[in-house]
């Protein structure tokens, strides 16, 4: 599950992202200036994201039983400019209220190994 979250924050932070340029770059380029070619590219580029997005979201609440209701929220947001970064950031403290994400610097086993000896296994003097 792990790689589920980790694929719906990426993809949260790049749907968003692509979304703001889409709202505050191309779409006053089209109706503006008249010059319709970020929406051309960017619509259909955004629209591809947001399925990927979707489905990823779909996958983890399922997989996580997550309600109905929390899904569609999420997906929801995704088509907001802005609000898909708040949603995520919503997502990750439940995921670790619910103890299903460690806590932010947390830090895995691996990264708990002593290593303060060097790499012969002697101790330091």
């Amino acid at each position: 599950m792990t790689t589920l979250i980790t694929a719906y924050r990426v993809m949260s932070m790049i749907v968003g992202t692509v979304l703001v340029i889409f709202i505050l770059i191309a779409m006053p380029q089209k109706y503006l200036l008249d010059q319709p070619l970020g929406v051309e590219v960017i619509s259909p580029i955004h629209g591809f994201l947001y399925a990927v997005f979707a489905l990823i979201v779909i996958m983890l609440g399922f997989s996580d039983r997550w309600s109905l209701g929390r899904m569609v929220l999420i997906l929801l947001a995704g088509t907001v400019p802005f609000v898909s970064f708040y949603a995520e950031h919503r997502t990750v403290e439940f995921l670790r209220a619910e103890g299903r994400l460690a806590p932010a610097g947390g830090r895995s086993g691996a990264e708990n190994v002593d290593r303060s000896g060097d790499h012969e296994g002697r101790q330091p003097e």
